[in-house]
């Protein structure tokens, strides 16, 4: 077998693996769900998944940052096309995009319930850091280019608005009546956002 094949059925086989993963983890939690249980669904081999992966805990990193990946790219994606128009109002828009992630039960469990607790406070908010953080400096930038927002540095205010947006977040999944906890969570950043206005 060429290695190029050889490469293309590996990454399809840990593909499949990250795939069944997210799936078993979103519906059901990362504690619910056995190693048996996701090689099964992803029809790979035990060995399979500890060649690719050191442990459970490293397959669900591996998923979290494929979702974190799509999340922010279809988020960016958003902000570009609304930016040139109103960079405050992509800005704002970018938030409530995390905001509606809340409301979705399987990216809930994912991002909010389990990251934190599966990879710790620290490496959670790193990797969110990582894929959020350039997304939120550019739009503050962008906004503070067209006179929308005051001048100042971008990067530390970046950062007091992902905490804000991912505390936003968590009281939304951690609410009984999550529509509620969702507008009364867009009205605070919202409110956030606008004292920003140059």
């Amino acid at each position: 077998m060429s290695r190029t094949r050889q490469a293309e059925r590996s990454e399809a086989t840990r593909a499949k693996l990250i795939g069944a993963a997210r799936e078993l983890f979103g519906k059901r939690g990362y504690s619910a769900v056995g190693t048996e249980q996701v090689v099964k669904r992803a029809r790979v081999t035990r060995g399979a998944l500890y060649h690719h992966f050191d442990d459970k805990r490293d397959l669900f990193r591996a998923m979290y940052e494929q979702v974190e990946t799509e999340l922010t790219e279809r988020i960016g994606a958003e902000l570009v096309a609304r930016a040139a128009d109103d960079p405050l109002e992509a800005l704002l828009e970018g938030m409530e995009s995390v905001l509606d992630l809340s409301l979705d039960p399987d990216l809930r469990q994912i991002t909010l319930v389990d990251a934190p607790a599966v990879l710790g406070w620290s490496e959670w908010r790193t990797l969110g850091d990582r894929y959020g953080l350039g997304l939120a400096t550019a739009a503050l930038e962008m906004g503070m280019e067209a006179g929308e927002l005051r001048r100042q540095p971008a990067r530390p205010l970046a950062h007091v608005l992902l905490a804000a947006m991912y505390e936003a977040a968590l009281m939304v999944a951690n609410s009984d009546d999550v529509d509620a906890a969702r507008a009364e969570a867009e009205q605070a950043l919202r409110s956030i956002v606008e004292g920003l206005r140059s």
